[in-house]
């Protein structure tokens, strides 16, 4: 960019940006210091399960809205219309299936991981390989999230690339090396109420310059940008109310029901019901999200709609216009600037965090514990907090590879997590849904959910299939006869439909993570079938989840139980044989009723863990 079209921070807007960075590391060090002082892993990883609903859904919401989707989605909008603010309808299956069906059956585990659960259901094995895909899935995307923020904020202000790359990555990793999760939950809840706020200054400011209400509609309406409800079926649409509001379920599904990030929060509630509650409560502030960011790149075509600032940013990359949106509008407003810049870093450093503490406790539980079970607490402790600095360096390297791509953020993050998030959410719903799939049928069905998944975006992202360029921002849709002959060529261009491979490389990117899962479960029940389907004995009490049962309520209850063979979610220990896969204490299969408190399960375990012992010293 032009040294001369760049915008600057005052004094006041570092003032801003610094006092973020500083309280997010107060937090963390006021949680090192108090309580426990993270001197167990109980403590570190799950902050001792004690958290309430409220900072709990504030966080669930903080881990999702990373600043892909604060530049990413205006990013959108402004290049595409309103189509994508449909996948708000998919936050209601999104957050309701978990809350009914996923979190019933991982809280009365009691796990650490939900990792741990596929060994419970499976085996090790599978569990060794859902772990290994969440770590290279949450790594990767690692380096997305810091790099976004540092990118804009270099391409606008000129400020050092690397160096906030940086700040970023060790503010983060410090603080959630030294608080552990009570640190990123509070954090969380402290940085969304800076999103909210960041977000809604540049709205209002942006409004305001713009000419008022009445003048961005007619601007955005004019200009085309306001999409109705698509219904076309085709798959290979990039965006229709069908990709956005039926893939987006699965998509949700992937980060809000089996995500280490998600499922590591609703564990850490004191009781089951507060975590659903939480699960209730952040589906509101997420529309709220949603629609600040989509007003927020309405607001943006209408400022710049006859305009094109490419070559002055150096980049056609709509992802760095929206920081040069906000600096533009908040100019000469000291310290407006500096609480957007905070917004978004707010943004990336709650994700991230979470990331870090997240990746620390699968690598953790699932792949250090099970291998040295006499590791003391105070080494595992201190492993754990190494673990997560490492993950902290890890992801300043992944953002060195993001700065090579050329893609938008948002879609970018969005594959990676309908890439592996898909075929992981196929793993458990095989294993969950379904009590006939065996640990044979699971890893066979993962490996073919994957292949099949990197094939497809691998291909995408080679043949440049990814979807339409946008079309120029001009004001009007159609301005004159030989603007509309061009619309309608480019239309034509457009609407030709590739064939061959390149049509199937050409799958809407929300659809990736439906493609996915539904090819896990296909191929792990075909498998499953052919090497010798599980019998209700063989399977673990409390791991599945009676889908069909509820589904066939009209049948006598003879017949659902023989066609659906499930175990009730509250069978205790000594109603079942223990399955010899159920060791090493990864969760024990005691009920935690409605409103039961931590304390209160915690008085029944000892009898379980005897249990336990003499199981193992059996076996």
């Amino acid at each position: 960019m032009d040294p001369s079209d760049q915008k600057h921070f005052t004094a006041v807007d570092y003032v801003v940006f610094a006092l973020l960075l500083a309280a997010s590391m107060g937090i963390g060090l006021y949680h090192a210091l108090s309580g426990g002082r993270q001197r167990t892993t109980q403590e570190f990883l799950m902050a001792d399960r004690s958290m309430s609903c409220l900072p709990v859904s504030l966080s669930l919401i903080a881990s999702f809205q990373s600043a892909v989707a604060i530049i990413g989605v205006p990013a959108e909008i402004y290049a595409h219309g309103t189509q994508y603010w449909f996948i708000g309808c998919a936050y209601i299956l999104g957050l309701l299936i978990p809350a009914h069906v996923f979190i019933p059956v991982f809280y009365k585990l009691r796990l650490s991981s939900a990792y741990q659960y596929l060994e419970l259901r499976f085996s090790k094995a599978v569990r060794v390989c859902g772990t290994l895909a969440f770590i290279f899935q949450t790594v990767v995307y690692m380096g997305v999230c810091v790099y976004t923020p540092a990118f804009a904020l270099n391409a606008v202000t000129g400020f050092e690339l690397w160096g906030a790359v940086l700040a970023t990555g060790l503010v983060c990793t410090l603080y959630t090396t030294m608080g552990g999760l009570k640190a990123v939950i509070w954090t969380d809840v402290f940085q969304t109420v800076v999103m909210f706020a960041g977000q809604l200054a540049v709205i209002v400011v942006g409004v305001h310059q713009t000419g008022g209400l009445s003048e961005v509609w007619r601007k955005v309406r004019e200009g085309n940008r306001i999409s109705a409800l698509d219904l076309n079926p085709d798959p290979t649409e990039r965006h229709t109310f069908w990709t956005l509001g039926v893939g987006g379920v699965f998509l949700m599904l992937s980060l809000y029901g089996v995500n280490q990030a998600q499922v590591q929060r609703y564990l850490s509630a004191r009781t089951e019901k507060e975590a659903v509650r939480s699960c209730y409560m952040a589906f509101p502030s997420l529309q709220l999200s949603l629609a600040l960011s989509c007003v927020m790149g309405l607001v943006m075509f209408a400022r710049y709609c006859e305009e094109d600032h490419s070559v002055k940013l150096g980049t056609s990359s709509s992802d760095a216009m929206v920081l040069y949106f906000v600096m533009d509008m908040l100019q000469g407003l000291p310290g407006l600037p500096g609480l957007f810049v905070a917004c978004l870093f707010s943004a990336a450093l709650s994700t991230i965090s979470s990331a870090f503490n997240s990746l620390a406790t699968v690598t953790m539980e699932d792949l250090v514990k099970p291998h040295y079970p006499a590791m003391t607490e105070a080494r595992a402790t201190l492993l754990s907090k190494a673990l997560a600095m490492s993950y902290g360096l890890l992801c300043l390297a992944m953002a060195y590879l993001t700065h090579l791509m050329d893609h938008s953020v948002l879609l970018v993050a969005l594959k990676i997590f309908g890439m592996v998030g898909g075929p992981v959410l196929g793993l458990f719903c095989l294993g969950m849904f379904f009590p006939w799939a065996n640990s044979t049928g699971a890893i066979s069905g993962l490996g073919a959910g994957l292949a099949l998944a990197f094939w497809v975006g691998i291909g995408s992202i080679v043949s440049r299939s990814s979807g339409p360029r946008p079309l120029p921002p001009g004001c009007r849709a159609v301005l004159d006869n030989t603007t509309s002959a061009f619309h309608t060529a480019l239309s034509n261009v457009t609407l030709s439909q590739p064939s061959g491979l390149n049509r199937f490389y050409s799958l809407s990117y929300m659809w990736y993570s439906a493609f996915n899962c539904f090819t896990v479960i296909l191929i792990g029940l075909i498998i499953s079938f052919l090497t010798g389907p599980m019998k209700e004995e063989d399977v673990t009490p409390g791991t599945t989840y009676p889908l069909f049962g509820k589904l066939l309520c009209f049948l006598p209850e003879d017949l659902k139980k023989k066609l659906c063979c499930v175990t009730p979610l509250g069978q205790t220990l000594s109603a079942q044989p223990m399955h010899p896969q159920h060791k090493e204490g990864t969760g024990l299969i005691f009920p935690q009723e409605d409103g039961q408190s931590q304390e209160e399960t915690d008085r029944f375990l000892p009898e379980a863990q005897t249990a336990l012992v003499e199981h193992e010293t059996t076996v």
